[in-house]
């Protein structure tokens, strides 16, 4: 989708209005419910809208993340990953504060949209399970970046994988200064209105009395 918090909503409030009430939940009954894939599609002509295949994404790009021999600093030992990238032909090396530093960049720039979460950090006592466990959640995360359709194009994204110079975290938060979030500079936020449906406040009317009645289910439950 592009960019706006209205066309998010929309596509929100669509799916939320053919799920059954919390009561009326069975196994059988969630598969029943999935849409189907021309449900899913919306009006050709909605340039809000982008339609790509798994395949096309995937495509995009392939990063590879891998741990480093650990290097020793003063206090701490500090962990190392090398980030490979097939579509930049680049092999950087990365902390776990630059990439905290790129997903604050995104979030600066896509706020109304979906960032990856990044994987905790473990101030002390980190073992080698742990240490695992978070490459490959790294590894996720930036290639849930690299093959997202706006994500993707973004000199941030650029930056990060390819950029290996040893002040990566100001060259992300440089490109990232002075420019506005992704709402606010596209050239259709003033025509945003336009593409949202006639009955956008009744689809708002009928996810409200869903999510009263989950909330609902919920403190039945934990009473009993």
């Amino acid at each position: 989708m592009h960019p706006g918090l209205p066309s998010t909503l929309t596509c929100s409030c669509s799916l939320m209005s053919d799920l059954p009430t919390p009561q009326a939940i069975e196994p059988q009954a969630i598969v029943q419910q999935v849409p189907a894939p021309s449900r899913m599609q919306m009006p050709q002509g909605n340039p809000l809208l982008l339609s790509h295949t798994l395949q096309e994404l995937l495509a995009r790009d392939t990063v590879q993340v891998e741990l480093i021999p650990e290097k020793k600093g003063l206090f701490l030992k500090h962990v190392e990953y090398e980030v490979s990238s097939q579509r930049f032909k680049s092999s950087v090396y990365r902390r776990y504060n630059d990439f905290v530093v790129f997903q604050e960049m995104l979030l600066h720039k896509f706020p109304y949209r979906m960032v990856p979460a990044l994987p905790p950090k473990r101030m002390l006592g980190a073992d080698r399970e742990f240490i695992e466990a978070r490459r490959r959640a790294l590894k996720r995360f930036v290639n849930l970046v690299a093959r997202h359709p706006l994500f993707s194009e973004d000199v941030v994204l650029k930056l990060f994988l390819s950029f290996s110079g040893s002040d990566v975290q100001n060259k992300l938060k440089e490109s990232a200064q002075c420019v506005g979030d992704e709402f606010l500079n596209c050239k259709l936020a003033t025509r945003a209105k336009d593409f949202l449906p006639a009955d956008i406040q009744a689809q708002f009317a009928i996810s409200r009395e869903l999510i009263r009645n989950i909330y609902n289910s919920f403190h039945k439950l934990r009473d009993r």
